[in-house]
């Protein structure tokens, strides 16, 4: 399923990417202060695009995944550490989540 779920993806991509190509193909010119280009202007939305996404998830990545795969990895070692030294946060005689009194 996740398969065909990437190919059907990418299909759409190759879809997309031809349309916008196609339906602007007027040459633009990139000026990057010492280099000058003449690229299409699909093209130039399309790369815009595609380092526009790269550099979100890049920083997606940066300051949200990795600081929380960091901390459950903290937290899985310091579990582990209890658990060889015999000591649980919960016992098995009562129980973890108490009932309200009434």
């Amino acid at each position: 399923m996740k398969k065909a779920g990437f190919i059907l993806l990418a299909v759409a991509a190759i879809v997309v990417g031809l349309i916008v190509g196609t339906l602007n193909s007027v040459p633009v010119s990139l000026d990057l202060l010492w280099v000058q280009f003449e690229i299409p202007l699909g093209l130039a939305i399309l790369l815009g695009f595609s380092f526009g996404l790269l550099a979100g998830l890049s920083f997606i990545y940066t300051f949200r995944v990795l600081p929380l795969s960091l901390q459950l990895r903290k937290a899985r070692a310091a579990l582990a550490k209890k658990e060889r030294h015999g000591q649980h946060k919960f016992s098995q005689d009562k129980p973890a989540i108490s009932a309200p009194d009434d």
